[in-house]
């Protein structure tokens, strides 16, 4: 998605108070700017601006090289290390997802072992499979398995859109950890209000979580919000609609998940950025294992 950035403007000059003036380009000191790498955040120019999916990254960034030896090296907006392949890991999860599909069509019986599944057989019956049977690993295989041509297709299609941006603008680490962190927050509100028996699966409610993180890095960054925000209503609506058979649950857990993390990546202060980054993902971890104990001794 090419977002536009708007246009950032120094405070205003009122009566005899002077203007704060603007950062010099880091190519050409002379001249003042109001835009800055997406990636590395450093001031640049209209000349040295280079139009990028996410906002504009400096020359130096588009090269992945260029900087002295002992030049600091180029971080994103979020503290990560821009690399010469802002969309590795995208990449690595796509692989991932239809390595996953291909193996479930070539043995329709994995499918049950990878599916989201709280408890079977039912009430009043002992569970002998699912999470609630010690199936834990549930929660992410889930995330990663889809049955239906179509299903995977719009997953992967929205993970490539959303992703990429996502991946440069936070690096691959923080990337990885957004999205993984808001799979298994999908997982585990999933788990934890839908019928014990029904089996759900897919990778939206990591995509809903990149949904969110994308709102939030839009916003940190002044683009206009409206067509991403078009974009999630929509979903929504689909989400929400009878009759297209969607899991909720994982939807919200997800978009939630993503929206707290996300405003985490980017907005922590940089004196203390991995320790407030990592440590909310980690609180919003233990909210996961919290309601998946919680459900776990229910249906126990």
């Amino acid at each position: 998605m090419d977002q536009a950035p708007g246009s950032p403007q120094g405070p205003e000059d009122h009566g005899t108070r002077p203007a704060q003036s603007l950062p010099g380009c880091y190519r050409h000191p002379d001249r003042e700017t109001g835009i800055r790498c997406t990636r590395c955040d450093r001031p640049i120019c209209p000349e040295c601006m280079v139009n990028a999916s996410v906002g504009f990254h400096c020359p130096d960034c588009v090269r992945g090289s260029g900087l002295a030896p002992n030049a600091a090296r180029p971080r994103t907006i979020a503290g990560g290390s821009v690399t010469a392949d802002p969309r590795l890991v995208t990449k690595i999860l796509i692989g991932i997802n239809v390595a996953v599909f291909i193996a479930v069509q070539v043995s329709t019986s994995l499918l049950n072992d990878l599916v989201l599944l709280g408890a079977w057989p039912p009430a009043p019956f002992t569970p002998t499979e699912g999470v609630a049977d010690g199936d834990w690993y549930r929660m992410v295989t889930t995330m990663f398995t889809h049955q239906e041509i179509w299903h995977i297709a719009f997953n992967m299609l929205s993970l490539w859109w959303l992703g990429g941006p996502l991946e440069a603008a936070l690096g691959r680490t923080r990337y990885l950890t957004l999205y993984l962190v808001s799979g298994l927050a999908g997982s585990a509100l999933a788990y934890l209000l839908a019928s014990p028996t029904t089996a759900t699966l897919g990778a939206s409610g990591a995509i809903f979580g990149l949904f969110g993180a994308t709102a939030v890095l839009m916003r940190r960054l002044n683009y206009d919000m409206r067509p991403i925000i078009a974009l999630l209503v929509i979903n929504l609506i689909f989400t929400f609609s009878p009759g297209f058979n969607i899991s909720w649950q994982a939807h919200i857990g997800g978009l939630v998940a993503g929206v707290v993390t996300g405003y985490a990546m980017v907005h922590a202060p940089r004196k203390h950025r991995a320790l407030i980054q990592y440590g909310t993902s980690a609180l919003v971890l233990a909210v996961v294992v919290l309601m998946t104990v919680l459900r776990t001794a229910q249906l126990t």
